[in-house]
């Protein structure tokens, strides 16, 4: 009875590893999702609103879910307590919340580097540069797409099959 019960364990601690694992793939496609509208929300912010930097960031930080949001309103706060740039500002706020995130390093790269170029040219050069970054994380979506696809399967096959090895070596 006791070894039944620690075969359930195992079996049921192994299953949810290997979804856990396979969730991560689908949290990096929904959160690259996320920055790519609240990159658009700046544009439209930036472009048609004529909004000051620190509001247009907390108004497209509020479009999103998090932790993706809590990087645009940190650099809002950031801004709004004046001193730093947008690159400083942006840059801190990806320091402290981009672990929390599943994206990796060519986003945040593509975030830095437009954080390089905002709030300090005019507001077409800011646009192009938004789009510049929203082209890039769409490649990057569609690359995770398909490491979802691919290595989500595997992740929970493997995670079901490797608990079950150790079952049947239990037994």
């Amino acid at each position: 009875m006791l070894k039944l019960a620690g075969a359930i364990l195992v079996l049921l601690s192994g299953t949810l590893i290997g979804f856990r694992q396979a969730a991560r793939y689908a949290d990096r496609t929904a959160q690259i999702r996320q920055l790519l509208h609240v990159l658009q929300r700046l544009e439209t912010e930036i472009g048609f609103g004529h909004t000051p930097l620190p509001e247009a960031f907390e108004r497209a930080a509020a479009g999103a879910a998090e932790p993706v949001a809590a990087l645009f309103r940190r650099t809002a706060a950031r801004l709004r307590e004046g001193g730093a740039a947008v690159r400083d500002a942006l840059r801190a706020a990806i320091d402290e919340g981009w672990s929390l995130t599943a994206m990796r390093e060519p986003e945040r790269a593509a975030v830095i580097r437009l954080g390089d170029a905002l709030g300090i040219s005019d507001r077409e050069d800011q646009i192009r540069h938004l789009r510049l970054a929203a082209a890039l994380l769409q490649a990057e979506e569609a690359g995770a797409r398909d490491e979802q696809a691919r290595y989500g399967k595997m992740w929970r096959s493997l995670g079901f099959m490797a608990a079950l090895l150790v079952v049947i070596l239990m037994l």
